[in-house]
């Protein structure tokens, strides 16, 4: 039934920052953008071993969300899961839970984002297991 990930999508009131400040993060430019009355509405990346898609919507055209960060959440696959999480911080996210290391070979952290959304980062073994055998 569920084939794969398609887009992730964050919410943000001020959508050309928050494309900014992704492009900052991800070292890529959106290459994705529509407009709405003459403002940002929606924006796109394509990113990572996938070319997984990060949409950043207009919080205005989004259904309610919950007042505090939360609910599901994406982990993004890294290399260091340590560095990506302090870079992350560096750039202006707040911690939301420090790297823990949920098994062998399975690291997580996460951040909210300077626009309110919950950012996950993690080491997966099995992420680079796949990855390796495709490659192959």
């Amino acid at each position: 039934m569920l084939r794969g990930l398609t887009t992730i999508t964050y919410l943000a009131d001020d959508v050309a920052a928050a494309r900014d400040w992704y492009a900052e993060v991800l070292g890529t430019e959106a290459y994705f953008n529509r407009d709405a009355n003459g403002a940002l509405a929606y924006t796109e990346f394509r990113i990572g071993d996938y070319q997984h898609e990060l949409g950043i919507m207009d919080r205005r055209f989004a259904p309610p969300q919950p007042a505090e960060p939360g609910g599901a959440f994406a982990y993004w696959a890294v290399d260091d899961v340590r560095a990506a999480h302090q870079r992350l911080l560096d750039l202006g996210a707040v911690d939301h839970a420090p790297p823990l290391e949920r098994g062998p070979g399975f690291v997580t952290a996460s951040v909210v984002d300077p626009f309110g959304n919950v950012l996950g980062v993690m080491e997966n073994a099995h992420y680079a297991e796949v990855l390796a055998s495709l490659r192959a």
